[in-house]
């Protein structure tokens, strides 16, 4: 299985006086993913993969902490990135991984595995801090697509 994670909650996108890349996590967002650690942690065997935004990264670090594995970034899980470069890299990471992308990428993304084939099992969700479940088949091909929610924090 692979783990495609929606960014927490970060600080207001409007209220932002610099380069939206740089955006940190808010208070909250930082509890998201202080859960999502705990949540992940002995699911996490493969990589923890990253888009470079601030966002992402804080989002994923106390899984890399709790998981010590490093957090790689990877601008194909970037804001506006196409959903072919996620699914390129879906297609190259073990299972056991956890990546971190945007809330354009990945519902472009469920829907490209969708067209491919794959079955999304109960409601989307596209919170922030949400998870994706992603269950391959025994060559490699996303067959199934489960959403978690966000953790209450």
């Amino acid at each position: 299985m692979l783990y495609l994670v929606r960014h927490a909650k970060a600080g207001d996108r409007s209220a932002w006086r610099g380069d939206d890349r740089l955006r940190p996590l808010s208070k909250e967002g930082r509890r998201q993913a202080d859960a999502l650690a705990r949540k992940l942690a002995r699911l996490t065997t493969g990589q923890i993969v990253s888009s470079p935004y601030e966002r992402c990264l804080q989002t994923v670090q106390p899984l890399s902490l709790v998981a010590r594995t490093p957090v790689l970034e990877d601008p194909r899980l970037a804001e506006a990135a196409s959903f072919e470069g996620a699914l390129d890299l879906l297609a190259e990471l073990a299972d056991g991984s956890v990546l971190c992308s945007h809330g354009d990428v990945i519902p472009d993304t469920i829907g490209a595995l969708e067209r491919r084939g794959c079955t999304v099992d109960g409601e989307p969700n596209w919170r922030k801090a949400s998870v994706w479940v992603l269950t391959r088949d025994a060559s490699g091909h996303v067959v199934g697509a489960t959403a978690w929610p966000p953790p209450e924090v």
